[in-house]
């Protein structure tokens, strides 16, 4: 089970990678379980930079980012998997990894793979799978870690949009699952989000009837954006995530 107490804090989070062009800047936030995060933005605004430096992989250009987390996953946006190894396969090793045995690894891992509508394509070798089934296998090995936080970047970028609704559909069940944050341009995919990470500094509905409910754009929360309140602890940026793909 994911760690319940995690949580991600950053106060006046800047980066650039010219001199004097800011992706962002004086941007505070703290990321908690139980929340889905959408970060937002255009094209360039840095969305993928800000999951790096969240998991720890790139350090920002000013400002700190506190982790009070064990395992950091990161599911990018192209999935990537061994071509014949089966769907099975590639969320048992998950499994494995955390010290199952291999009939108890497969036994979760069918049932993770049931969680994710994938039971059926169980024994299929990754390479026969399609782009919204492998999209999905990445997801459902990236669960069976339980990870602290869940990073997931552009999930929908590369789908047509039924096969990305699929996808939305089952990253909307992910609210329980520690932190998850997923960096995406489909409003859809933002709709389904609990939170929203702005980096262009603005609010823009999208066309859903159930926009995310707390947005926080550059600047924002200083202005009283509704945001979950986390009390303050001991300075834990020393400890180290775990990555993994």
């Amino acid at each position: 089970m994911p760690n319940l107490d995690a949580r991600v804090t950053a106060q006046g989070l800047g980066h650039w990678f010219v001199h004097d062009h800011w992706l962002f800047r004086d941007f505070s936030f703290d990321l908690v379980p139980q929340h889905v995060y959408a970060v937002t933005g255009p094209s360039g605004s840095g969305k993928s930079t800000l999951l790096s430096i969240i998991a720890g992989w790139l350090g920002p250009s000013e400002g700190t980012v506190t982790r009070h987390a064990d395992t950091i996953r990161w599911v990018f946006q192209n999935p990537h998997g061994v071509p014949r190894r089966t769907a099975l396969d590639h969320v048992a090793l998950a499994y494995i990894g955390q010290g199952f045995k291999r009939k108890d690894a497969d036994l979760a891992a069918m049932d993770m793979l049931t969680r994710f509508h994938l039971e059926g394509i169980a024994d299929s070798p990754f390479a026969a799978l399609s782009g919204g089934e492998a999209q999905r296998l990445m997801l459902a090995r990236g669960l069976a870690t339980s990870p602290d936080v869940f990073l997931i970047d552009e999930p929908t970028a590369q789908l047509d949009r039924t096969t990305a609704d699929e996808v939305n559909a089952v990253m909307s069940s992910l609210a329980g699952q520690g932190i998850v944050v997923i960096a995406t341009h489909d409003p859809h995919t933002r709709a389904m989000c609990s939170d929203v990470i702005d980096l262009a500094g603005e609010v823009a509905h999208s066309d859903s009837s159930e926009p995310a409910s707390n947005v926080l754009g550059i600047g924002a929360e200083s202005e009283g954006v509704s945001h979950p309140a986390v009390p303050s602890g001991p300075d834990t940026s020393s400890v180290f995530a775990e990555q993994s793909t």
